[in-house]
Order: structure tokens, then sequence, then C-alpha cells
């Protein structure tokens, strides 16, 4: 059984401990009936020593506090949206307690008492909470950890509290996956990029990660590691697996077939892109922790390290 303490918010923490602070790239699996047509998934920033005033302030941490959850979701009256990153995973206050296990009356339980403490903000519906509370317990994630310093963080937060913070989410030009590679280029100037051959220049967040990774591995001062965040068990069916744009298509018998059938030409051209550019195994170096002795353990690990401690099935 999934332990309370095997939970990236716990592992991130850790890590902070070592770093002066850390941020961190989500990658979250795409699930329900929306995820059935987009699997492309979701992206989200995490950062250790920014925190939320309000959904829609930001402050720098007081000891003790969890860090933030940046996110930008379609249907909501803001550009993007600031949550506690404890209260973003699994829907409790920072120091809280998660079920290991859980059902849906809980999580609605949890979601509902969260929302009672904290004032509703204009401009955020049921749906919007939904989406913006216990994601663990709805889909997989996966965090692509990298290291920040202090002034980044004051410079983000100074950023940010002064720009309009008004919602213009558009699917192929301005979604949470732009905002995501807005974000960690602000921290690392190119290090994240859009791919015309895997996604035909549309932001996905596994390119996003893709290119994380490529980056972390010719810059090791950006400290770049994967985490895995896992979706706690019992209450929502399984998320799905993250695709790209032209890997969707490909691995989707309701639109390659079709599309093999009437268009072979344009589908072996959409092979050769993702084949050429597209292909990325999101899990192969995943991190989990067993338990908080373990986090600083893992925090620490070289590269040879992290094998011994994958995940099964991705070494």
């Amino acid at each position: 059984m999934l332990r309370l303490e095997i939970t990236a918010l716990l592992l991130l923490l850790g890590a902070s401990q070592i770093a002066l602070a850390d941020g961190a790239l989500l990658v979250e699996q795409p699930y329900g009936e929306f995820g059935q047509i987009t699997p492309t998934g979701h992206a989200a920033i995490y950062l250790s020593g920014v925190c939320a005033e309000s959904p829609t302030r930001l402050r720098r941490c007081e000891p003790g506090e969890g860090g933030v959850v940046l996110t930008r979701n379609a249907g909501v009256s803001y550009d993007w949206v600031a949550m506690p990153a404890a209260a973003y995973l699994y829907a409790v206050e920072d120091g809280g307690r998660p079920p290991a296990e859980t059902d849906r009356a809980t999580v609605n339980g949890l979601r509902a008492a969260y929302r009672r403490s904290h004032p509703t903000e204009a401009g955020l519906s049921d749906r919007n909470w939904q989406e913006l509370l216990g994601v663990a317990y709805e889909r997989r994630a996966y965090a692509f950890q990298f290291a920040t310093r202090p002034e980044q963080d004051e410079a983000l937060i100074a950023r940010l509290n002064s720009s309009e913070n008004k919602a213009h989410f558009s699917l192929f030009f301005h979604n949470c996956a732009d905002f995501a590679r807005w974000v960690v280029d602000f921290y690392y100037r190119g290090a994240v990029r859009r791919s015309l051959t895997a996604d035909s220049g549309i932001t996905t967040p596994k390119q996003l990660a893709r290119s994380l990774v490529r980056y972390g591995n010719k810059h090791p001062e950006a400290q770049v590691r994967e985490i895995l965040i896992p979706q706690i068990p019992g209450a929502f069916p399984r998320s799905r697996p993250i695709h790209g744009v032209f890997e969707s298509i490909l691995k989707s018998k309701k639109y390659l077939v079709p599309l093999a059938i009437f268009h072979p030409a344009i589908t072996a051209s959409l092979a050769a892109s993702y084949l050429s550019g597209g292909r990325f195994n999101i899990e192969k170096r995943a991190l989990v922790a067993t338990g908080p002795a373990e986090i600083p353990v893992l925090a620490e690990l070289g590269a040879s390290d992290r094998e011994q401690h994958a995940s099964p099935g991705n070494q």
C-alpha cells in the first residue's frame, strides 16, 4: 500500500534543504474524458522558495512552508493561479497528512474542507477548484527538478505580482505548457523549447520535460533530476500515459487507421517526424521516495546511484 510518506511533496521539500532553493516542472498525466481527446496532459511549476499570499499574489516563503504550484488552466479568469503545494497535490494544509488510499467521498471532503478555510477567490468556479486541489488523487505526475536562487525567486515574484493577470488561454498558442515554458525560461534562458518535428510547434508538457532533461545533461549546475509523484490509489481511475501531438495520433487507432487509409503519405511523414524528434521515455529515470529518512539521500544521489533507486520497470 502506498504510504503517505511516498509523496513528491516531501521529496521536494527534503531536496530543498540541500540546495538554496528548488523549482520543478510538473508534467501531469491526462485523465477523464478530456484526457481521451487530448492525451498531452498538463504542465505546471513548483517553487520551494515562493508561496501564495492568495491565488493571484505571490510572496517569499516563511520557515516551514512548503512552496507553491503555479498553473495556467482553461476556463479560469486569470492567466495563472498560485496554490500551496500541499493543497495542490493533496488538498491539505502545509504539514497535513493525506490518506495513503482513499475514495471519492474522502477526496470531496478534503477539497470542501480546504475551500471552507480559504475564501473562494473571484473567478474560480467549482470545476476550477477540482483541478487545483488534490491533483495527486486524479493523476500521476512527474517533477523535473532544477536548482534556483533566492534572487531569481524575488525577481519572479516582482514580475508576476506587477503584471496584469487576465486569462487569454489558447490550446495552440497560449496553453498550460506555454506558461510553464516561460517560467523555466525565466530561471534558465533557452532551457526548454517547442518542437516542430514532434508537436508541429505546439508547446506540450512532454516536450518541455524532454528539452529540460537535455539541458540538464549539458548544464550540470542546473541539477536537473526527475521525481515520480504517484497517483493516490482508490478514489479515481488510473490516469493515462503522456503523449506528444504526433505521438498521440500514431498511438491512437481512432486517428491512425483513417489517416493511414486515406492519407498514407501524411501518416508516413508523421511517423518519420516522431521517430526523429518525438521519442522520450518520461519514466526512464524517475526516482521514488520510500520514506522520509531516504529523502535527503535520494536528493544527493549521483547519476550512477540513481539507477539503483529508479522506479520498478524503468531501468
